[in-house]
Order: structure tokens, then C-alpha cells, then sequence
């Protein structure tokens, strides 16, 4: 039971972050575009909550990104 549970969970985890376990049939980049709602971001945040290797890596980038946005817009309001 719990091995089905961890699958599940690999499987909405590979989903999400555009990896599908099939191959795609030549669509072209607008169609995608206007299918995915989520930006980059979002997508990544949710990967971070995830019970899955790595998740926290991915949250901790997400931190860091945010830090050096943060010091680079205080930066630019030195002056």
C-alpha cells in the first residue's frame, strides 16, 4: 500500500515539473502555452512541499534566489 502511495506521488511530482512519463506528439510551443497556468515558479514551490529526493534542494534554491533579489534591489536604491 505504501509503495503505491510513494509511486503516486513520483508520478504527480513528474507531472508537474513538465516531465511526462509519455512523449509528446509534435505540439507545437503556443498550444502548450496556453495550457500551462503555472508559472516556473509556482511549479517549483510545489515541487519544494513534495515528499520526494531533492524537494528540499529546490526549496533552498528558491530562498537564495530571493536573498540576491532582495540585496540587488538594495542595492539599487543606495544613492
Amino acid at each position: 500500500m505504501a509503495g503505491r502511495k510513494n509511486l503516486a506521488v513520483i508520478v504527480a511530482a513528474l507531472s508537474v515539473s513538465g516531465v511526462g512519463l509519455a512523449c509528446g506528439g509534435g505540439g507545437n510551443k503556443a498550444d502548450d502555452a496556453t495550457q500551462d497556468t503555472l508559472t516556473r515558479r509556482e511549479k517549483d514551490s510545489i515541487i519544494s512541499t513534495l515528499p520526494v529526493p531533492g524537494a528540499d534542494a529546490v526549496g533552498k534554491a528558491l530562498d537564495a534566489a530571493d536573498a540576491a533579489k532582495t540585496r540587488a534591489e538594495r542595492h539599487d536604491t543606495i544613492g
